[in-house]
């Protein structure tokens, strides 16, 4: 592996020329190492939730649950690979036999991979993971979570509004967890106009699991082509 600067020294600024070109190297790399262990995946679906939801809760029971329906649908399950609800989705989809997948990321106090992710794929750069999480997906499900699953989640919704992505369901699972968050997006950033109506349209709240895979299947029977259109191309 080239050495390179590490992501803290090169977002602070703390790199010359030369050690950030290794730097845009490592990206490069990175980029290459992810498409070559996903080669030929379509309609993967990521799921997002907390890393620090015991075995113990209901959340976790949820989280299995969820991606157990998934690879029962024949979608494979994509996670961050770590533990709490990305260890319960991972879990559900291996308990089927379903593909089971985890984008782990490089962090000062990041735990091992979960033992349930039969496929791990390993960054350092996170904007990096976010786009393969993107590349490979064709539906988010956000379990309740912190940080990391709002900035998974509202980086999507800026993508579908910009017209980056289309027919790309982003589903929250757990309407007493994330109703607040949608009232306050109602109350305050449509009420202020800073979103539109059709905005808020991007969001399926739902704690119906039947709603989340119908959800999924509809957007992706829109990606794919009647039988025979490749051969009229």
């Amino acid at each position: 592996m080239i050495p390179h600067p590490t992501e803290e020294q090169f977002l602070a600024g703390r790199t010359s020329a030369d050690e950030s070109r290794e730097w845009v190297d490592s990206v490069e790399l990175e980029f290459e190492r992810a498409f070559a262990q996903l080669n030929g995946m379509r309609f993967g679906v990521s799921v997002f939730g907390s890393a620090r939801i015991p075995r113990e809760h209901p959340w976790y029971a949820t989280g299995v649950e969820v991606g157990r329906r998934i690879a029962e649908a024949g979608f494979p399950v994509i996670t961050g690979g770590g533990p709490g609800l990305m260890q319960a989705a991972n879990e559900g989809a291996a308990s089927v036999g379903g593909r089971s997948i985890g984008l782990t990321i490089e962090l000062p106090r990041e735990e091992e991979p979960n033992p349930y992710a039969d496929t791990v794929v390993p960054f350092e750069h996170f904007f990096v993971r976010k786009t393969v999480f993107v590349r490979y997906s064709c539906a988010f499900v956000a379990l309740p979570g912190g940080f990391g699953t709002l900035d998974e989640l509202f980086e999507a919704l800026t993508l579908i509004q910009t017209d980056k992505l289309h027919d790309f369901p982003v589903i929250l699972v757990g309407t007493a967890f994330w109703a607040p968050l949608v009232d306050w997006l109602r109350s305050s950033l449509l009420a202020g106009g800073t979103i539109s109506p059709r905005d808020l349209d991007l969001i399926t709240i739902t704690d119906d699991l039947d709603a989340v895979i119908a959800r999924i299947q509809a957007c992706v029977e829109c990606h794919t082509p009647p039988p025979g259109a490749a051969a009229a191309r």
